[in-house]
């Protein structure tokens, strides 16, 4: 199981680049990804059925008892069929829907193998929290696929609605795995299910798990985001919205319910959500237009259907439920696809537009067909199979007056069912005397906007015109029909083997604590159920033909009462001027005044801490050298005038003093390790906020008010003095041993390595700083997107590629004044063909010096190599990745420095994302290795070898997570180089930016005057 979510991830990150190569023809391939998941669940059906079906576990994370495992039951079985088996159609649907010129289908792609790689983990799962994390992971995955039209107002809308109400739900869930993972003492789902926990504690967790059911497959109140997902392509809505995503909240119910059917609060829960959304789904389906929204509402109404069957605890409605959950799986995907052809043929959804289809389009009009007689409920299809099954099971319900609500609720709904199905079938491709002409229904469609009609379920009633032309028709490619095809056909071979599938299914069923057994079958003989079907048949089709009566009578009845939709939409606005007002009162654009607060919450936080309960020493030391007496001193004297420089340069310098103090400090102290880094990083802050201080003024404000200076003095000496009694007091707060007393000898007989801190940084907590390197690189996007407002990098400037009549950091001569007559001649003086830089020649010559550029041109090799030599010796010696990418960084922006923005282009001409990228793929991909081989995540490996000549070699796998963190650096240094460097620099020359430009011409003002 773990080998097919590493092929589904594998495929999602390929699915761009095959998609760039291949174009449409890539879903041909990516359908094999979701296939291979059916196939294998296929394979593994004898022993399902006989309750040995496989189990995997990972350990994860050892000390939180975190561990990957899964496990595949009838439940999961039939599941993954579902997943993988529509997926794998869709797919193969996919390859004929979008054009060949379409945007986004390797983004499209991904993503759609990301979900359903996440489906198949969430259904597989027998860890609740693994169960949770997939379960989110559909979430954000499906928000990416319904706004996969991002250009679409209404495609965002439903993509936002859709990921708040499903994340809330989630969180919901969470808090009720938790409770019952605690209160069982296990997370592992088949021990909690087989030994559930009692008491106030489960009735909590079963509130929390139903509300994360009900958000997830769109049960009433939260019903209202699944029609407004429409918005997203059709093979979306066919495969999340029909066999999938909204399945997810049934399974959940599925899984629970053999522990928790009984108990009283679930069962009333079910029965109001169940029979509450059954009805209200039919009830709004009737009056929809849009073939996409009769088949979402309808969707709504069948889910409700499903979670009632599979709720209610009896053996007989479970194996209803389960077999409804795969017949509804095969006859809603049909009818999507088909929905997908009419509009591709026609260029519309509206029923009202469309006439003649089906004499034009008869294998579509086949295929949608099978799988509305499916849905209805006709014999002999799988519909019918599993709704007759479901009525005998609750007509056998012990329950008195619930069973007798339950009954006349799913009878009123199935009826319904039949008289939108029908209506549906009708709308799409009979011949109708009548239709709608386009300009009115564009009219009515802008009339219901200016009105405000709420919600994607509002109606308008527009009177047909038999002199109206219908919709015109084409005829798109025969491989959008036959996917439809395959479904329906399915549908109609599972009910021809009624036997079959409850030989498949009943072992779930046997889990459920009450009832007798159910059975599906064809023929059951004249009985009550039996009538019952019939009644439903002739009431739909009564509703069917008396349609438009039944529409006037439903826009005569238009509710007036909350409206979910309408309350979503208020209390999010209702939020929104929320956070606006907490924003105004709180961020208030003072930055002194944010740092302030913090600080004074900071001072009266701990420092009261410390007076109150902080064991002080009882003497200290003052220092163990003199050498760190000078170094204090030189960090306090450069912060006292960092604080009462005006200049912001001398400010920045005087800054670097005291972080170079610190390094020596450092260094004293016996930490070579952090003090190369120390001088490393300063050196780097150095430049970029040089770089930064070319967009502001030189100077800082004036200064504030002697009474503010006092209170900021104030404020500053009560953080140190905080700072330093944390100092004091921690190491004596401890209790218990420190957890780096063995890392000594960890560091050699885990990590491979005598330098303890390399070895911490790249094993021994090798979390942390995946954590810390992808901070670095959001910090580098967010650097990145405050220059680059269109796009993510910018180009890279080569040398070749200059032009001559603009030179590089031109500008103003300041000191062209200055200049003798006599310097004419060095000028005009014969050129040498030395060039000691590579793109020097576009550079301004007033710009230049020699000098810098020999000595670049000695030490910039010099220096790559060093960082490759502190990469590969940081294991034992001082270095590693991160000082070794700082050296690196630096050999950059001395590139930069001496010769500009095509010099860094000739220096390193990749992008940044690149090597960002490249970089936490690395490490993670390492990480990943581990667990894979039989480890734990980021988990390191020794493996000593000869090699002739070289020797003995000592190779621990650690070192490729620190190349990893070496490209991460190298990347961000490279980044803030070409956005707040080359860019700049770029946008000055043209004029692009005149704030930059104004402040370029200001200092070279004041260089003249001087």
């Amino acid at each position: 199981m773990l080998l097919l979510l590493v092929i589904h991830l594998a495929a999602a990150l390929a699915a761009p680049t095959l998609v760039r190569l291949w174009g449409r023809k890539a879903f041909w391939a990516l359908a094999l990804a979701p296939a291979s998941a059916a196939v294998w669940a296929l394979s593994w059906t004898s022993q399902v059925r006989a309750g040995k079906g496989p189990v995997e576990s990972v350990e994860w994370v050892g000390q939180l008892g975190l561990e990957l495992t899964f496990r595949l039951d009838t439940l999961s079985w039939l599941m993954t069929l579902v997943v993988g088996g529509v997926g794998a159609l869709v797919l193969v649907y996919c390859a004929a829907y979008f054009s060949a010129s379409a945007q986004g289908l390797g983004r499209f792609g991904g993503m759609f193998l990301a979900f359903a790689g996440a489906m198949l983990g969430l259904v597989t799962s027998d860890d609740m929290i693994l169960l949770f994390i997939f379960w989110e992971l559909t979430t954000v995955t499906s928000y990416l696929l319904i706004g996969h039209y991002s250009d679409r107002k209404a495609s965002r809308r439903a993509a936002m609605q859709a990921i708040v109400i499903t994340t809330a739900g989630g969180l919901a869930m969470l808090v009720g795995v938790v409770l019952l993972g605690e209160t069982a003492g296990t997370y592992r789902l088949s021990e909690v299910i087989t030994d559930p926990p009692g008491g106030t504690v489960a009735t909590a967790a079963i509130a929390c798990l139903l509300a994360g059911a009900a958000t997830k497959s769109a049960l009433i109140p939260f019903h209202f985001w699944l029609p407004a997902a429409m918005a997203a392509p059709t093979p979306v809505s066919a495969y999340l919205h029909a066999a999938a995503m909204v399945k997810a909240g049934v399974y959940l119910v599925a899984r629970f319910a053999p522990a928790y059917s009984h108990h009283t609060l679930w069962r009333w829960t079910i029965v109001v959500l169940g029979c509450g959304t059954l009805l209200l789904g039919g009830y709004r389906a009737l009056r929809q237009h849009d073939l996409k929204l009769v088949l979402a509402f309808g969707t709504v109404s069948q889910l409700g259907l499903i979670t009632l069957l599979v709720g209610l605890g009896t053996q007989a409605t479970a194996l209803a439920g389960l077999a409804m959950l795969g017949a509804h799986a095969m006859f809603k995907a049909t009818l999507f696809l088909v929905v997908g052809v009419v509009d591709a043929a026609t260029g519309t959804r509206d029923l009202r537009r469309l006439s003649g289809v089906g004499r034009e389009l008869k294998l579509t009009a086949l295929a949608g067909a099978l799988g509305t007689a499916s849905m209805i409920g006709l014999p002999p299809f799988a519909g019918y199979v599993a709704k007759e099954a479901g009525l005998e099971g609750i007509e056998h319900l012990e329950d008195g007056t619930v069973g007798v609500v339950v009954l006349v609720s799913v009878a009123i709904g199935s009826a319904l069912t039949v008289a939108y199905g029908l209506r549906l079938w009708w709308g799409a491709f009979a011949t109708k005397k009548a239709v709608i002409p386009e300009s009115a229904l564009a009219a009515a469609a802008a009339a219901k906007d200016a009105d405000g009609a709420r919600g994607p379920g509002a109606t308008s009633r527009v009177a047909t015109q038999p002199d109206a032309e219908p919709a015109a028709i084409s005829h798109p490619s025969l491989l959008l029909v036959w996917p439809a095809m395959v479904l329906a056909l399915l549908g109609l071979v599972a009910a021809l083997l009624p036997h079959l599938g409850e030989h498949l299914l009943q072992p779930y069923a046997a889990t459920l604590p009450a009832g007798e057994p159910g059975h599906l079958a064809l023929w059951a003989g004249f009985t009550p159920t039996f009538v019952l079907t019939l009644v439903i048949l002739g009431s739909g089709a009564a509703l069917f033909a008396v349609r438009e009566r039944v529409e006037v009578l439903q826009s005569r009845l238009t509710y007036r009462g909350p409206d979910a939709d309408h309350l979503y939409r208020r209390s999010m606005r209702r939020l929104d001027d929320v956070a606006a007002d907490v924003t105004a009162t709180t961020q208030r654009g003072s930055l002194p005044l944010y740092l302030g607060i913090v600080l004074v919450v900071f001072v009266v936080g701990v420092g009261a801490s410390l007076l109150a309960g902080g064991r002080w020493p009882q003497a200290v030391r003052a220092w163990d050298h003199p050498g760190q007496v000078l170094f204090a001193a030189a960090a306090v004297v450069s912060a006292v005038l960092v604080a009462r420089a005006r200049r912001r340069l001398k400010a920045v310098i005087l800054l670097g003093i005291g972080g170079y103090a610190v390094a020596g400090l450092f260094l004293l102290q016996g930490a070579p390790d952090l003090a190369l880094t120390q001088v490393l990083t300063e050196t780097v802050t150095l430049v970029v906020f040089v770089l930064v201080l070319r967009r502001i003024p030189p100077y800082f404000s004036d200064r504030p008010l002697a009474a503010s200076r006092w209170l900021r003095l104030a404020l500053g000496l009560a953080v140190g003095l905080t700072v330093a009694g944390v100092a004091l007091v921690a190491p004596w707060a401890r209790v218990h041993a420190p957890v780096t007393e063995h890392f000594a000898d960890e560091a050699v007989s885990w990590g491979g390595g005598k330098n303890i801190v390399n070895v911490t940084l790249v094993d021994i907590r090798a979390w942390d700083t995946m954590g810390e390197i992808s901070v670095l690189l959001v910090a580098a996007t967010g650097v990145a997107s405050l220059v680059f407002l269109s796009r993510r990098t910018g180009q890279i400037f080569r040398a070749k590629e200059a032009i001559n009549e603009h030179k590089v950091w031109a500008g103003t001569d300041p000191m062209a004044a200055l200049r003798r007559g006599t310097d004419q001649a060095r000028v005009d003086a014969p050129a040498t063909n030395r060039v000691w830089l590579s793109a020097v020649a576009t550079l301004a010559p007033q710009r230049r010096s020699v000098i810098f550029e020999v000595v670049v041109r000695l030490l910039f090799h010099t220096m790559v190599v060093y960082s490759v030599f502190l990469l590969f010796s940081g294991h034992n010696a001082p270095g590693g990745g991160f000082a070794a990418g700082l050296v690196t960084g630096i050999a950059l922006i001395v590139r930069y420095l001496a010769g500009g923005r095509y010099e860094l282009g000739e220096a390193a001409p990749v992008q940044p994302g690149l090597l960002l990228g490249t970089g936490l793929f690395l490490s993670a991909g390492v990480g990943l290795v581990g667990l894979v081989v039989g480890g734990s995540v980021l988990r390191s490996w020794i493996i000593d070898f000869h090699v002739p000549v070289i020797g003995h070699v000592h190779l621990v796998t650690s070192l490729f997570f620190d190349i990893g963190v070496y490209l991460v650096v190298v990347g961000l240094v490279l980044d803030i180089l070409r956005s707040l460097g080359a860019e700049l620099d770029r946008r000055a020359e043209t004029g692009e930016d005149p704030a930059f430009a104004e402040g370029t011409d200001l200092l070279s003002e004041a260089g003249e005057r001087r």
